[in-house]
């Protein structure tokens, strides 16, 4: 049950993304006067499709992409020179058609993280902080490299980081590559070379040099007769560690409690600003312990109107952005890790574990803006190289040859095959059960 619900979400936001997209071409086209032959959602063999004037509309078997089919849209078709063909139009209109398919997955973006801004986003208070480090992890790369709490991380590979968001992205795209993080102390700057890891058993490459901010998970609530009312546990005590182990987030408390059922633990809290230890012992609860308490991070809660949803949404599609092209130059540079993209088997797990409509519509809108602008890329096949190739024979003042344009669309193809190899292997890589098969991971 739990798979055919993935299958639906994936079908579902992956057709959307691609229905926009060539609505965009279609429209467009329908625009400048071209005669659309056929608009089709997913890959052939064609599973219905129905005609309306020149245009037939179709529904492919593998929900993968779509395409729009245009009269005349290259030489080997023998184009008739009629005007409604697509190589009988203007570069400019050209350049109109091939450009709306992106700008319409940019636009449904924006649309789409306006609307979830507009919902209210409930985000880590420490995110948009300056990146003060809390606390270091032993024997992690940070406290192998001497960075110390109290040190204000100023800028990692080169690039000035405001936040502790800002930060730990730059950190997390690096992973097992070394990087130069500057770092400000007691008034002066100085420098650290340190190489991120992958902690655990992590489906994406996501590098970290064990380095957290001073926040720490408070008890919002405390059940009647439970363990931690028992122990003396109150509500708004803010939990420090856990038999000497610091803690930071939620989740690492849950962890802790949850291991140790029927089994004595010491918890460091902090009770109207004085510090104090609190012995508690966990029930069993099934196979883990729970002391019976409600946990939560701190937390702020951004709730904007319209208006400012809307400028919100300008200013983060346009951050997210600028990190896709930093993601795509550390791919080209080798900075960043392969191992961190993902294709349709990943971006299915996504879609099947989004635990609401807000996240649906939360990852559709970042999958929008990266098909939007991966598609603007000067590589032939996708719409960016048609319009390259476009540019460079508005330049040469003549149309190349179609065997030049058969070699460049090749080159192109190589390049895009590669690419789905490397991410359908990442995909499968981060199935459990097939990595096993792999002995050479």
């Amino acid at each position: 049950m739990a798979f055919a619900v993935t299958i639906v979400k994936f079908v579902v936001v992956l057709g959307v993304l691609v229905f926009v997209h060539e609505l965009g071409h279609f429209l467009a086209a329908k625009r400048v006067k071209i005669r659309v032959l056929k608009f089709q959602l997913g890959f052939n063999p064609t599973v219905v499709s129905f005609r309306r004037g020149d245009t037939e509309y179709g529904i492919g078997a593998l929900p993968l992409g779509g395409y729009v089919k245009m009269a005349g849209e290259s030489p080997e078709e023998g184009s008739t020179g009629r005007s409604d063909e697509f190589l009988s139009k203007t570069k400019w209109e050209r350049f109109q058609v091939l450009i709306m398919g992106p700008v319409m997955n940019l636009l449904l973006a924006f649309v789409l993280l306006a609307i979830v801004l507009y919902q209210g986003v409930e985000k880590g208070a420490y995110e948009d902080q300056p990146p003060v480090v809390g606390r270091v992890s032993a024997g992690s790369p940070a406290a192998k490299v001497d960075i110390r709490p109290g040190d204000r991380i100023v800028a990692v590979a080169g690039r000035d980081v405001d936040t502790w968001e800002q930060a730990l992205l730059a950190i997390g795209q690096r992973a097992n590559r070394e990087i130069e993080i500057k770092l400000l102390r007691n008034g002066l700057e100085t420098t650290r070379r340190v190489t991120p890891t992958v902690e655990g058993q992590s489906r994406f490459e996501f590098g970290q040099i064990g380095v957290v901010p001073n926040v720490h998970p408070h008890v919002r609530s405390v059940q009647s007769n439970s363990a931690a009312e028992k122990a003396g546990l109150l509500t708004d005590d803010t939990v420090l560690a856990v038999d000497g182990q610091p803690i930071t987030f939620s989740y690492q408390l849950k962890d802790a409690i949850a291991k140790r059922p029927d089994q004595e633990i010491t918890l460091d809290v902090l009770r109207n600003g004085q510090r104090m230890s609190v012995r508690a012992t966990p029930a069993l609860n099934g196979k883990e312990g729970l002391l019976g308490i409600g946990i939560g991070d701190d937390t702020v809660r951004i709730k904007p109107h319209l208006g400012e949803a809307i400028q919100l949404s300008v200013e983060k599609n346009v951050e997210y952005s600028r990190l896709i092209f930093q993601t795509l130059i550390g791919l080209a540079t080798r900075e960043t890790s392969p191992k961190q993209l993902m294709g349709p088997v990943a971006i299915a797990q996504l879609a099947g574990e989004a635990p609401d409509f807000i996240a649906a519509l939360t990852l559709m809108a970042s999958l929008s803006l990266n098909l939007g602008l991966l598609n603007l890329l000067p590589i032939p096949v996708l719409d960016g190289g048609h319009i390259f190739i476009m540019a460079l024979e508005g330049i040469a003042r003549r149309d190349f040859s179609v065997r030049v344009k058969e070699k460049m669309l090749l080159a192109g193809f190589v390049v895009i095959l590669m690419l789905m190899v490397t991410v359908i292997y990442n995909d499968l890589t981060r199935i459990s059960w097939i990595e096993r098969l792999m002995p050479w991971r």
